[in-house]
């Protein structure tokens, strides 16, 4: 085997999670802390709020036992002094496309406080997610997807999120929407992947110049007894921080792959604020939510309050 493929085959990886986080999914067929940093009681370092989204969580012998996904919630920077009760929220939830299935349950529990939950899926409007479909290998993303989940022995959240709640409010694009915008402004997915593949290689060379191997630990991992949960927690080290991959796609000028499909969900969000929503609920993934974060302040008025965690993946060794 070529020295470098599995350096390629992580980098790899972290593109095609990068790419999921952003872009999301298709309607089918229709870092770790050292020891100089501040940590909280659990070994992590402190979230900053509106900037973190994916973190390691690590146990006293500096082992990682969780990938945790951040949910932030927003309320008015400044309370209208003529309004009674409690203050609008929005909260900003982090999707992992694939991870336990505890971890989506407890999301449909969540989801089921608010009023509105506005979600991804590039797909024509109208569409019924059926509960349990998964994705189709048919769409190159969804392929991927199906195998990291195979894989890692985790589940997929087409499958466990239960899109048929009243209170669900598609908030993303057609893909007739995405293709002519990707047209107009002359963007291509494998210009794309290619920009992702390129940035994921240069963090893995980094990763080898400070002493780490993901080479080793990913060869290592392919050969264990115990091999979903060693690769699950490579994979893990090296995708906690990809979505920083897609901070250049979002910004004024942005990408269509984030800013412009952040404009239709903050549109519609508009639009269920003017209907008297109170509490609500985006659900995108993390590669959204930089962007989102300043839009929500520019345009909004609206602060970041608190963060939750959620566990996504369970890195915990079972005994």
């Amino acid at each position: 085997m070529c020295p470098t493929a599995p350096r390629f085959a992580m980098a790899l990886a972290a593109c095609v999670w990068s790419l999921a986080v952003g872009y999301g999914m298709c309607a089918a067929q229709s870092q770790a802390p050292t020891a100089a940093e501040p940590k909280a009681a659990d070994g992590t370092k402190p979230a900053e709020l509106g900037k973190d989204w994916v973190r390691i969580r690590y146990d006293d012998q500096h082992q990682p036992i969780a990938m945790d996904s951040a949910i932030v919630r927003y309320e008015p920077a400044v309370r209208d002094p003529k309004t009674s009760g409690p203050p609008v929220t929005v909260d900003l939830v982090g999707a992992v496309h694939i991870g336990d299935a505890a971890y989506y349950d407890q999301l449909n529990r969540r989801f089921e406080e608010d009023d509105a939950l506005l979600y991804e899926l590039v797909a024509p409007e109208g569409t019924i997610v059926e509960r349990g479909r998964g994705t189709s290998n048919s769409h190159p993303l969804g392929a991927l997807q199906n195998g990291m989940k195979t894989m890692l022995a985790l589940d997929h959240q087409l499958e466990k999120i239960d899109y048929t709640k009243k209170n669900f409010v598609h908030a993303d694009m057609s893909p007739e929407q995405f293709a002519k915008a990707m047209q107009d402004r002359n963007e291509g997915f494998l210009q794309m992947y290619m920009r992702l593949l390129g940035q994921s290689l240069a963090q893995q060379s980094e990763l080898t110049a400070n002493g780490e191997s993901p080479d080793l630990a990913i060869m290592a991992a392919l050969f264990a007894d115990d091999r979903p949960l060693r690769l699950k927690r490579v994979l893990a080290k090296q995708l906690a921080d990809t979505e920083s991959l897609l901070t250049s796609f979002g910004g004024e000028e942005g990408s269509v792959l984030i800013s412009e499909r952040n404009k239709i969900a903050l549109q519609v969000l508009k639009e269920q604020l003017a209907a008297g929503k109170k509490r609500i609920g985006i659900f995108y993934g993390a590669g959204h939510l930089a962007d989102m974060d300043r839009r929500l302040r520019q345009d909004f008025g609206m602060t970041p309050v608190s963060i939750t965690w959620l566990t996504a993946w369970d890195l915990a060794p079972k005994h």
